[in-house]
């Protein structure tokens, strides 16, 4: 099993370049399920969730290439038909997105049989809001032997509002709604920008969806989707961590082929917190790019409270790369987790490295500044592994992560990214 050794106590120089954004190219794969023709992805990451849900879609008899290319990979999914419509337990168990197929199979070939997920714990994340959706949309739901039996002989339009905001479940309902007789409308639906991103490629489809990125996204069903060609857009999540790479290792990074726009929030906090963050627009050397961030760490940070919630606000996925900046900042920072209720488990490991924190409920109290030594590790999940990676960096001594296949699922090849700028991070094996 793989793990990181990091020698702390290297300030990080240069830029990084980063990656097509996971959470929109999951979804986007799935909505190739909705048509016959080839839909062809570019920008698609390098990460391990991706293989899975290749895995996947083979299984259910889908064709796919993919295409190394400078910038990610090229991805082409064609669902002539359908072999098989089971989504095995197996794989599902490695991803919670992988129940993202079941919208778009029911929508298309009427059935499909899909493990209920797994994925990273931190939380129960029911799938009861998509169930109860299709069901409204007009599909026959039973759950048996832990797996999710959904049928139809027609989807029809409907008014669906969610009771809690939900990505995946908003980004199901609507690619199952593109095919449904009528006009659906989703309402508390989520904002998130890889929801955008879907609805983007959706429309280029053939679908007709109005409101993505607002609290309504109303689609009108059609007869049919053909193919297309889509760019992923950059990853929010990945670029925001190595923002903090930055300021936790008091160095200077630009952050290549980003999107400010989706990153408000975090920069917001990172100024409130002493980083200094500059924005330029412009294109570097061959790489065709949105924006570049650079961001400088200050001799000082200074704490600052943050509470998760929905886009706009500050992301639930930026959580424990927050708090381990948070250990280095000046005075105590309350960081309160309200998506997810089991998501402090990287706040015990962070504490084997020396950092003061107090964890109640959904609270976490984070006393700084405290000097952290390296230590050996345990990763809990995608995000808390790179907030262990984070600390790894500013301890002092050496730090082994285990159980890095969690960051494989979320950030490409991280090791060879901070390498570049600096770091002393290589990938070990061993039991």
């Amino acid at each position: 099993m793989d793990k990181f050794l990091i020698t702390g106590g290297r300030p990080l120089e240069g830029q990084v370049a980063i990656s097509g954004a996971k959470n929109a190219a999951l979804p986007e794969m799935a909505a190739a399920l909705l048509t016959n023709q080839g839909v062809i992805l570019h920008n698609v990451p390098r990460v391990r969730d991706i293989s899975t849900l290749r895995s996947l879609m083979e299984e259910l008899g889908v064709d796919s290439s993919v295409t190394h290319e400078e910038h990610g990979n090229r991805v082409e999914i064609e669902a002539r038909q359908l072999l098989n419509p089971l989504a095995p337990y197996e794989l599902v168990k490695q991803m919670r997105a992988s129940v993202l197929v079941l919208g778009p199979l029911v929508a298309r070939f009427g059935h499909a049989r899909v493990s209920l997920p797994g994925g990273c714990a931190i939380g129960a994340r029911p799938v009861n809001l998509h169930l109860k959706g299709l069901e409204q949309l007009g599909a026959t739901i039973k759950i048996e032997h832990g797996y999710i039996h959904a049928q139809s002989d027609g989807l029809k339009g409907t008014n669906f509002s969610f009771d809690v905001i939900s990505v995946t479940g908003t980004e199901n309902l609507m690619m199952a709604a593109t095919l449904a007789e009528g006009e659906t409308l989703l309402e508390n639906a989520a904002r998130e920008p890889e929801v955008q991103d879907l609805a983007n490629l959706l429309n280029k489809m053939g679908a007709q969806i109005e409101g993505a990125g607002t609290g309504e996204i109303r689609i009108r069903g059609v007869s049919r989707l053909h193919g297309t060609e889509h760019s992923i857009i950059p990853d929010r999540i990945e670029a925001a961590t190595f923002l903090v790479a930055a300021a936790i290792t008091g160095g200077r990074l630009s952050v290549a082929w980003v999107e400010p726009t989706h990153l408000t929030a975090v920069m917001g906090k990172l100024a409130e917190a002493g980083v200094r963050i500059d924005k330029v627009a412009k294109p570097v050397g061959s790489l065709e790019t949105r924006a570049i961030l650079t961001a400088e760490g200050p001799t000082r940070l200074r704490a600052a409270d943050v509470t998760t919630q929905e886009f706009p606000g500050f992301p639930t996925d930026m959580q424990a790369q927050y708090m381990a900046l948070m250990t280095q900042a000046e005075g105590a920072s309350v960081i309160t987790e309200t998506i997810f209720e089991n998501r402090f488990l990287h706040a015990l490991e962070l504490a084997r490295m020396g950092a003061d924190i107090a964890v109640n409920g959904r609270r976490a109290v984070v006393h700084g500044r405290t000097p952290l030594s390296g230590a050996k590790t345990l990763a809990s999940d995608l995000r808390a592994s790179a907030s262990l990676v984070l600390a790894g960096l500013a301890a002092e001594g050496e730090t082994l992560i285990d159980r890095v296949y969690h960051i494989d699922r979320g950030y490409e090849r991280i090791e060879e990214k901070l390498t570049r700028v600096g770091a002393k991070i290589r990938r070990v094996s061993g039991n």
